[in-house]
């Protein structure tokens, strides 16, 4: 994204993948997530898309659902990490 740091984590089913990446605002981190379809072209090249058909639709939300998944665990890291700080 903006600041070229690497995703913290990777999700993917298929071809289909989400990238979540970590940032802070007002010293709170929250996460954002992109997602991406790889393909082959007519030349056999591995090229990315972010449009889906509809084929693609149900691998698109279990991708979804996984990168959910994982934020919810970043979160909960997120707020043990910060509890012996507040603690001190």
């Amino acid at each position: 994204m903006s600041e070229n740091k690497p995703p913290v984590a990777k999700v993917s089913v298929g071809t289909i993948s989400a990238a979540i990446w970590r940032h802070e605002s007002q010293g709170r981190p929250y996460y954002n997530t992109t997602f991406q379809l790889r393909y082959k072209d007519e030349q056999g090249n591995w090229q990315n898309a972010d449009s889906y058909g509809y084929m693609d639709l149900l691998a698109l939300a279990k991708c979804a659902d996984l990168a959910f998944n994982e934020i919810v665990m970043l979160r909960k890291q997120d707020k043990e990490a910060a509890e012996p700080a507040q603690a001190a």
